[in-house]
């Protein structure tokens, strides 16, 4: 494929990527929409990546998904919004003026997902995050955009809550593992944002029971769909958001820059998403 090929194509970058669900999702748009493109997987190790990524347009691409290992790199290798700055890694790649731009659609994943499983969720004051990694970054970034007053960190390891709450300021209050219960009765949304829940990983330990009853529940973890977290959330009837409702709204904006259209996250692709990791 040349850059003189007349159907738009976008990729996603990973070294693995084989089992993205990506593909799925951006073909289902294409598809309803009626755009004619393509989007490929491109496995690309460590070594090769920047040399993919600068003649992008070469390859055929008018811009990609960056995942595992790259998202870093990526960044220092186009021109980045506040929102990749803030987070510190790029996943969404396309070209403005010729010229090679990245951001970071986490945090709109993350915060346009509970807009849509919670309407209202942001008229609390406290939230605690749970995780210190690449994806707290995105969470704590779109809460404090939101207006939320106080973000409450706790991990594992107390350096990295601290040095993560340092980087964003005083509304970030850096919390020990154990002072997570003393937290709860106050935490109008509980953010699991590591990998404890996950398919093969340890289960996250947390009595969603101390939550108040207004309080809502998001996991970033999506395999499996409903995690034991968001199982007791919801068995208290409390509102949960899923990580597959953050992965199909982080999609949305690659999309429409690529392509032209913004699409939307409908029950259709959900189910269809869901269908395809019940299978594996």
């Amino acid at each position: 494929m040349t850059a003189e090929t007349k159907v738009r194509a976008a990729c996603l970058i990973g070294w693995p990527a084989a089992h993205s669900r990506s593909p799925l999702i951006h073909h289902y748009w294409l598809r309803t929409l009626e755009i004619e493109g393509g989007y490929s997987i491109e496995a690309i190790p460590p070594e090769g990546f920047a040399e993919f990524v600068l003649h992008l347009s070469t390859h055929g691409f008018v811009g990609a998904n960056v995942t595992i290992p790259h998202k870093e790199r990526a960044l220092a290798l186009s021109i980045p919004d506040g929102r990749a700055r803030a987070v510190g890694a790029a996943n969404t790649l396309w070209y403005e003026g010729g010229e090679l731009r990245s951001t970071n659609t986490d945090i709109e994943g993350f915060i346009n997902n509970l807009d849509a499983c919670a309407p209202g969720w942001d008229g609390i004051e406290d939230a605690l995050v749970l995780g210190a990694g690449g994806a707290s970054r995105a969470v704590i970034f779109g809460l404090i955009e939101r207006g939320i007053k106080r973000v409450h960190l706790a991990n594992r390891t107390f350096d990295r809550a601290r040095a993560l709450a340092d980087q964003f300021g005083a509304s970030v209050h850096p919390v020990a593992w154990d002072g997570i219960a003393a937290l709860l009765p106050r935490a109008g949304l509980l953010v699991n944002a590591t990998s404890l829940g996950m398919h093969g990983q340890p289960a996250l330990e947390v009595d969603t029971g101390l939550l108040p009853p207004h309080g809502v529940v998001a996991d970033l973890v999506y395999v499996p769909l409903e995690t034991p977290l968001l199982s007791a959330a919801r068995a208290r009837g409390l509102k949960i958001a899923d990580g597959l409702g953050m992965l199909l709204h982080q999609a949305v904006r690659g999309f429409e820059l690529w392509f032209g259209q913004r699409p939307e996250v409908t029950p259709e692709l959900r189910a269809l998403v869901e269908a395809d990791l019940t299978e594996v």
